[in-house]
């Protein structure tokens, strides 16, 4: 469990704004400059770590076993 001060360091996702209007690439770009790590990041109180394995489940097919 990671601590409250480091959980504060991390980057509130819901004030991350990137402007809809720009290029693929630059809104890409943009948001990454604002999360710093979007492999970790806040989303109010929660602290989010995102892990992807080479032989697990794709993300749609996790989504699809939530919303079945």
């Amino acid at each position: 469990m990671q601590n409250t001060e480091n959980r504060d360091n991390l980057i509130d996702i819901r004030d991350v704004d990137v402007n809809k209007d720009l290029p693929k690439q630059e809104r890409i770009a943009e948001y990454v400059r604002q999360i710093k790590d979007p492999y970790h990041f806040r989303c109010g109180k929660f602290s989010v770590t995102a892990r992807f394995s080479e032989d697990g489940p794709s993300l749609e097919d996790c989504l699809q076993r939530l919303i079945a």
